[in-house]
């Protein structure tokens, strides 16, 4: 397939996860879905267990996990699910989780996140939260874990981004806000812009591990993502007014699509929305970008800068 060939699929803006997992064996495969005991995690995870996958949910809040495992195993029938502890901005805890790792993986969904804290967070490294969470968390797990995903054979990531991407590029001269005044929406924007490089790079360094990866916009879903969005300034209330909103089951089928589905077989280094892979947007007004993505974000030079950059932090 020609590299300037945008790929479609059948499925669209309200299919749901079932419906593109369906018809799908996913018996024997292993799965592993960060932030899986809420929101569109637990409907992915559902969705991957009902094709038979073994699912792991790695999350902050177990004991939330266990019960969402077993209100899937209760609805699929599959027992192969269980939680398993992560925290994502604590380095202990990821190399705890990936060194306990055994055997092969086929699926690896970096689906947790938060988004636009309105005051400036850090972790005990000095990081700022979104970035540490939604970026560097996920780039430590799959660093972790690729042994595991050579292992498998065609193992796949999805990496979730955002329409938020549009906010703000990496701003490599000041990640954290240390010099500028933080803004709760370019640090979210640059998280999310983030997770489409790690999988642009991913797919590059690890093609010949048989790795492929790819970055997913869900689409916009009510769930409790949102619940710093109390005081919205009045460009971002009418954003989200106007917004075409998903349910869960929709915003759920992108990620299943690219964590699971035979049609993207080889599919690689890409960024899909709606079941389809997106066009670049160049609105000038990023509140107007709704959908597509920026060329910062699947730049190449950015992401193997952002790859640098993170081994770098992670190893200081």
């Amino acid at each position: 397939m020609s590299a300037r060939e945008r790929f479609t699929t059948p499925f669209g803006f309200h299919t749901t996860a079932s419906e593109v997992i369906e018809g799908v064996d996913l018996t024997g495969k292993r799965a592993i879905i960060t932030g899986a005991a809420s929101g569109i995690g637990v409907e992915t995870a559902r969705a991957l267990a009902s094709a038979g996958a073994d699912v792991t949910l790695a999350v902050r809040n177990v004991e939330a996990g266990n019960r969402v495992a077993q209100e899937i195993t209760a609805k699929t029938g599959n027992p192969k699910v269980m939680a398993a502890p992560l925290e994502l901005t604590d380095r202990a805890s990821v190399a705890s989780f990936t060194d306990a790792w055994q055997g092969p993986l086929h699926i690896l969904v970096n689906n947790a996140g938060i988004m636009a804290l309105p005051e400036l967070q850090r972790t005990p490294e000095g990081w700022e939260l979104q970035f540490a969470t939604n970026y560097l968390g996920h780039f430590n797990l799959a660093l972790g874990l690729h042994d595991a995903l050579a292992a498998a054979g065609g193992a796949r990531i999805a990496s979730l981004s955002s329409a938020g991407h549009v906010f703000s590029p990496v701003v490599f001269d000041d990640i954290h806000f240390e010099r500028r005044p933080y803004d709760e929406w370019a640090a979210y924007g640059q998280s999310k812009t983030g997770n489409v490089l790690l999988a642009v790079e991913a797919a590059k360094r690890w093609a010949d591990d048989g790795i492929t990866a790819n970055a997913v916009m869900p689409g916009g879903i009510r769930t409790g993502l949102q619940r710093h969005q109390q005081d919205m300034t009045p460009e971002v209330e009418e954003a989200f007014a106007a917004f075409n909103w998903k349910t869960v089951e929709e915003g759920a089928a992108t990620s299943v699509l690219v964590a699971a589905s035979p049609l993207l077989e080889g599919v690689t280094g890409r960024y899909f929305e709606d079941c389809d892979e997106a066009e670049v947007n160049t609105d000038s007004n990023p509140f107007d970008a709704t959908s597509g993505v920026r060329a910062y974000a699947l730049d190449a030079d950015n992401a193997q800068r952002l790859w640098d950059l993170g081994t770098a932090m992670l190893r200081a």
